[in-house]
């Protein structure tokens, strides 16, 4: 186990959820259902399969591309994400 990449990803992962839609959701879900437990678990379940799946297509992205081009396609449509989050509010 390589605890400096585990605890940055963490990290990473931790402070980019805070506040997210998906922790939205899941206080709305709490509130309305009356059950957390089971809120908790649907979320859970559906965070591992969301990880599994990003990183199994990052394993297959860096078989065929260098770390920084798969890095660099990644902040570019995180941008574009953002710039048409921004547009569609105005």
């Amino acid at each position: 186990m390589d605890w400096k990449v585990f605890l940055a990803t963490f990290g990473a992962v931790f402070f980019a959820e805070l506040a997210d839609k998906t922790q939205i959701v899941g206080l709305g879900m709490a509130a309305k259902s009356g059950k957390p437990v089971s809120v908790w678990l649907g979320s859970v379940a559906a965070y591992i399969i969301v990880t599994a799946v990003t990183v199994a297509i990052g394993m297959v992205a860096g078989k065929f591309f260098k770390p920084e081009v798969v890095r660099m396609v990644g902040g570019v449509l995180f941008i574009a994400l953002g710039i048409l989050m921004l547009v569609e509010r105005i």
